[in-house]
């Protein structure tokens, strides 16, 4: 079988190949045959000219046959390549990527012996190849390709008994095998990445056009559209370079650690680890006092690390990160599910401390760890990849401009078939000039400036966004955030603060009430919330989970570096954690073994339902309890605990986590509030109130999870929630029981629009089982308690039924849903932009309603207590994020520094406003194509402002370029036949009024505020193609009413139509038609309100509006005779004149009208996704039933 399928993430599927010999490429032996029969046959046949243009004709096919081996890899492997069954005879592969994963290639396939060793007594060839940085090695078993395997699934037990590679031939092997720890990516030259861009399909043809153009004689039209060309060109080339420069940066730090090879500690440099390397780690420093970051993927085998992961995922917390001692020996490894044992390449370590009592000892004192992934397979390898390979270069819907051209080019064929006919009916027209005409309607009606100005509209989008701390790795994406009809959020650090504040406790008497006197709280709950935490000391400094600190410092304990925990007045016993238990999100909950009055305790935190299960005695009032205060919208913990026979510190440190969470004591309910940020519900309102639906999708309890989405406008209706009840059946119950609907899958449609309807993560379990995915998910407004993997089934399911998603979240445990949607949202909680970055003009502009949504995203910087003041709550809130290094500064001088900071970042690279901006990885993170620097759900409206602005700017493009074209053929056709032609300079300067508008319209600001009209996401629909074809016709009447008038003026004689351009009535009136309806067609198509700027307020554009309407009146009505004579145009006859300009007005408010008509008539909607959805269901039940 020549293809393989390999299904993956990257690579769709493989097609093997082998190379031809040279002579028998099929861009070489054809042409040769073809030469030679022009040779022979037509040279002594056809005079000189005709035999010229017969060759002429040949090499352009020749070299189209030649770039196409260029632009099309399927071509290519036609041409040069044969397909072939057996790998062994293939030299190379086809690739075919997954979707959005980039375009195939081409890449040559490999074999290497593997030499004799201890998994194989033989030699064995291996066959591979490399693709993005990634290797792919051949299984004759399976017959398919495979990613190279590194060791991360392995169990527990056998990591623990690694102590790296046993001798030299270990390490060649393994050194062969993965390679060194390395980013290597060649650093392409300006020369290489202008031949790139060069060689693209739209350049050649622009070229190919500007030929044409100068063999009819238009030298200055010609030389200044290549002169554009070469420089738009040159401008994409070199920001590509800055951007891949920038990449370069990005290494392996240059460090030594100390490695367990052949049986000794020796010291390596980071890039020469090898997966499976035990090592030493630790926190480490250079020279400048910056932190070293981690050479490579490790997972820790003894002793416990403090690192900043917030370079990969975006989260401001430290992590804490544990050795693997704990675990059951036979359990595999998951580096998803195991991440609190993972150390991720490129994150900071903080602090570390070393284990003692490990057999195997670190000679340095740091902690010890195995490599489990180095080079471009880390995680900071993979952010990396995704930077550089899934960024495709940006054509809006290029299957649609495709068939949009394809529209086009039907007219100019009838067209350019006109000419042909009319032209070979006169034996006296000379067949170069004829061949050379059909050749220019028909290359005239591609518009040349097409990727030009779709790449300037994404840039210019791409720049706006990142002023406003947005960054994107995906452009390809923004297109699709103007589409967007449904907006997912999470709950807890996305529309709810990360601060939490503690209220106090419940549940530990019979009574429900709260009880916010912690002297009246019983002293295990106070102990159990003082040490079953995951906070930890980082340079003297208690850093962790707010909802931790927050209930540390509710109940006014103290928490020492030593694991030590104490209340801070009455001098209680001391509480001492010996073990923990890291909280894990598909257990829901966290332990730590404790000893405090000389006596071993278990103490367990963790969801209510959970911990439900694990207690001995279950308290009357429990769950009536915990759902009071999550219907209040609150976050509600369990606590317990029980007590563990004296025994010796070692053995309660080896103590299974199961035997720690089993057999509790119930201890109490820790209630926390969360508030909801001060801008959430008006930025949520402003999203429904433009046509997005919401959905919330939020690891937290039910019923709090409905209480905060009535806050935040995501619920209206009445709430239910499906609820398992005895028997293994579920019902849809109300939050506050009152209504109760029994649940069936075939009516959930109809009870989605009286209600808005609520699921938990166990009730998609039975969605799963029953195959009812498709039938429930689509309808439900709020997601209760799912995990991670959960999240992803969601967004799929809303894709699989047509929904254009948006996912926004804080970037950590959304990973999966944040790739999945169609434009994902990660939230960095940093300070947001400040506002002296924006340039001046666009702050003079600042509309109020904006400034109402981003003063709150300044307020909700972080703070631990709110001050009447807000300059003091800014300056607060600067240092309490400045590192420790700069405590010494003044609050007011930090504020200072990092405003200058902001300033300097954003003036560092593309401060012409004009280049697209550089990802930086510290920009981007790992968790999704759009990287927000806010802590507020604010950016979600400017991503999908942008992306409504660059989706009705190229749809508006693809109209005014349609019209254009169709104007052109005509003009080029039966105009050209009638003798009518135009000037070099009057070319040349429709075609400057033609770039000038282009640009102008490309740069309109998005408006503030988000409107309920959608914009049509599509090219293809009757709005577009009644307004074209309307204009159209209106255009053509008022041009040949105009030139037939002309005629009346013109003295009868004969005009020659290939003869030279010469001045007359006719080809004066024809030019000036022409600009008006130029004219006419960018006013008139220009898309303002409800989405960008009116023409009013793109001031840039109205002056070049106005400029054009001034200079078509001053031509028009023959005020200065030079610039007339200049421009090659004769005097008009006054009736002729005053006509003209009074059918020019009429012609631009009959279109003007007809395309408000239409706007109006078909205005754009939500996609109608509830007949896919039923489509896609009954599809589903059918293939069950086969």
């Amino acid at each position: 079988m020549s293809r393989i399928t390999i299904g993956g993430k990257v690579v769709d599927s493989v097609d093997l190949l082998k190379t031809r010999h040279l002579i028998w490429c099929l861009d070489v032996l054809p042409f040769a045959i073809l030469y030679v029969a022009w040779l022979i046959t037509a040279v002594p046949v056809l005079d000189f000219l005709d035999a010229t243009i017969l060759l002429g004709g040949l090499i352009v096919i020749h070299i189209l046959v030649a770039l196409f081996t260029v632009w099309s890899v399927d071509f290519k492997c036609f041409a040069h390549y044969a397909k072939v069954k057996d790998i062994h005879l293939a030299d190379s592969c086809k690739i075919t990527p997954a979707k959005f994963s980039g375009s195939k290639e081409i890449v040559p396939i490999h074999s290497r012996k593997i030499v004799a060793g201890s998994t194989s007594s033989v030699d064995i060839e291996e066959i591979y190849f490399d693709f993005r940085k990634q290797q792919y090695i051949y299984s004759n078993e399976k017959d398919t390709f495979f990613n190279l395997s590194y060791p991360t699934k392995d169990s527990f037990g056998y990591y623990l008994k690694n102590t790296g590679h046993g001798s030299e031939a270990k390490v060649l092997a393994a050194n062969d095998k993965w390679g060194r720890n390395i980013f290597e990516y060649p650093q392409p030259t300006f020369q290489k990445l202008m031949k790139e861009q060069i060689m693209e399909p739209f350049f050649v043809f622009q070229v190919f056009c500007v030929g044409l153009w100068c063999l009819d004689e238009f030298w200055y039209y010609s030389l200044f559209t290549l002169f554009m060309l070469f420089m738009f060109e040159s401008t994409m080339a070199k920001s590509r370079l800055k951007t891949l420069t920038e990449l370069r940066h990005v290494r392996v730090d240059n460090q030594t650690l100390m490695v367990h090879r052949c049986g000794k500690w020796v010291q390596l440099a980071g890039t020469e680890l090898l997966p499976g390397d035990v090592v030493s780690i630790g926190r480490s420093s250079g020279l400048d006092g910056e932190d070293k970051s981690v050479p490579a993927d490790m997972l820790i085998l003894s002793g416990s690390v403090i690192v900043n992961e917030a370079i990969l995922t975006g989260e401001s917390t430290p992590q804490w990160k544990v050795s693997i001692m704990g675990r059951s020996l036979e359990e595999n490894l998951s580096i998803r599910r195991d991440k609190s044992h993972v150390l991720f390449g490129g994150t900071k370590i903080l602090q570390h401390s070393p284990d003692k009592t490990f057999p195997l000892r670190t000679p340095d004192g740091g902690c010890l760890a195995v490599v489990l992934r180095t080079g471009f397979q880390t995680s900071q390898g993979k952010l990396m990849r995704t930077i550089l390979f899934s960024t495709e270069r940006v054509t809006a819907n290029s299957w649609e401009s495709g068939l949009f051209i394809l529209f086009l080019v039907v007219f100019a064929v009838i067209a350019a078939g006109y000419v042909l006919k009319k032209g070979l009916e006169d034996p006296t027209r000379s067949k170069y000039k004829l061949i050379l005409s059909c050749s220019l309607i028909i290359t005239s009606v591609i518009p040349p400036e097409l990727p030009m100005e779709l790449s300037i509209a994404v840039n210019t989008s791409l720049i706006a966004l990142a002023r406003r701390g947005i960054f994107c790795t995906e452009p390809f994406r923004i297109p699709f955030a103007g589409k967007v009809d449904l907006c997912c959020f999470d709950k807890t650090g996305t529309l709810t603060s990360d601060d939490m504040e503690f209220t106090g406790v419940a549940g530990t008497t019979d009574q429900v009430d709260l009880e916010t006197d912690m002297a009246k709280v019983p002293l295990r709950a106070l102990e159990i919330l003082a040490s079953c935490h995951a906070l930890v000391f980082v340079d003297n400094k208690l850093v962790g989970d707010p909802l931790e600190k927050a209930s540390l410092k509710g109940i006014d304990w103290t928490y020492k570096s030593d694991e030590k925990a104490m209340p801070k007045k009455g001098g209680g016993d001391i509480v001492q954690i010996v073990q923990r238990h890291h909280f894990a999100s598909h257990l829901k909950r966290m332990a730590v073994v404790v000893r405090t009055q000389e006596q071993f305790f278990a103490f367990v935190k963790g969801a209510p339902e959970t911990i439900q299960d694990r207690l001995v005695d279950l308290p009357p009032s429990y769950v009536e309890t915990y759902k009071k205060y999550t219907r209040q919208g609150s976050r509600v913990l369990a606590l317990a605990f029980k007590s563990i026979p004296e025994m010796t510190v070692s053995e309660a440190r080896s103590l299974d986590r199961d035997d720690v969470e089993s057999g509790l004591t119930f201890a109490g309910f820790a209630v926390f509030n969360c508030p909801i940020r001060e801008d959430s519900a008006a930025v949520l309102s402003e999203l429904k109130g433009s046509s997005h639906d919401l959905v919330m999708i939020t690891g937290d309890q039910a019923l709090t999870a409905c209480h905060v989405a009535s806050q935040v406008h995501i619920v209206s209706k009445p709430a239910l929630i499906l609820t398992p009840v005895v028997g293994g059946s579920f019902d849809w119950v109300s939050p506050d029981e009152t209504e109760i609907i029994s649940y069936s899958d075939k009516e959930v449609e109809a009870l989605s629009d009286s209600h808005d309807l609520c699921i938990g993560g166990d009730t998609i379990e039975m969605l799963q089982r029953t195959s009812a995915v498709l039938k429930v998910i689509p309808f439900v407004k709020v997601f209760a308690r799912v995990a991670p993997e959960q999240k992803e089934l969601i967004m799929t399911t809303f894709k699989t039924v047509g929904r254009i998603t948006l996912m926004c979240g804080d970037g950590t445990n959304d990973v999966g849903a944040l790739k999945q949607a169609h434009v994902g949202v990660a939230l960095l909680n940093a300070i947001p932009p400040a506002k002296p970055v924006e340039s001046s003009t666009s702050s003079k502009k600042e509309d109020p309603e904006s400034a109402k949504l981003k003063k709150p995203v300044l307020d909700n910087v972080k703070g631990e207590e709110e001050e009447p003041s807000k300059s003091k709550a800014l300056e607060k809130s600067a240092s309490t994020s400045q590192t420790p290094a700069n405590r010494h500064l003044t609050a007011a001088e930090m504020q200072k520094q990092k405003l200058q900071k902001l300033i300097d970042e954003m003036n560092e690279d593309g401060g012409d406003g004009r280049s697209a901006p550089i990802v930086k990885l510290g920009d981007a993170s790992m968790a999704s194509p759009f990287t927000a620097k806010h802590a507020s759900v604010a950016p979600v409206t400017d991503i999908i402002r942008q992306g409504r602005s660059t989706l009705v700017t190229t749809l508006q493009m693809f109209k005014i370029l349609g019209l254009n074209c169709l104007a052109t053929a005509y003009v080029l056709s039966v105009m050209y036949l009638d003798g009518v032609k135009l000037g070099d300079f009057q070319a040349t300067i429709s075609g400057i009024f033609t770039a000038a508008f282009f640009l102008f319209i490309s740069h309109a600001r998005p408006l503030p505020v988000l409107s309920a009209e959608r914009p049509h996401p599509n090219i293809f629909c009757f709005y577009v193609f009644l307004s074209l074809l309307g204009q159209f016709a209106i255009h053509l009447f008022f041009l040949i009413s105009s030139v037939n008038e002309a005629q009346k003026h013109m003295p009868e004689e004969c005009i020659e139509p290939d003869s030279s351009f010469h001045p007359n009535l006719v080809n004066t009136v024809s030019y000036m038609v022409n600009m008006m309806i130029q004219v006419a067609t960018f006013a008139v198509n220009y898309m303002g309100h409800p989405f960008n700027q009116s023409i009013s307020e793109n001031k840039p554009f109205r002056v070049a509006l106005l400029g054009a309407v001034v200079f078509f009146v001053v031509i028009t009505s023959d005020l200065f005779r030079e610039l007339n004579n200049w421009l090659k145009l004769v005097p008009l006859p006054v009736g002729l004149r005053n006509k003209l300009l009074v059918w020019a007005f009429l012609m631009f408010f009959v279109c003007y009208g007809w395309e408000r008509f239409l706007r109006w008539a078909f205005p754009g909607k939500i996609p109608a996704w509830k007949k896919r959805q039923r489509k896609v269901a009954s599809n589903l039940e059918k293939k069950k039933k086969r």
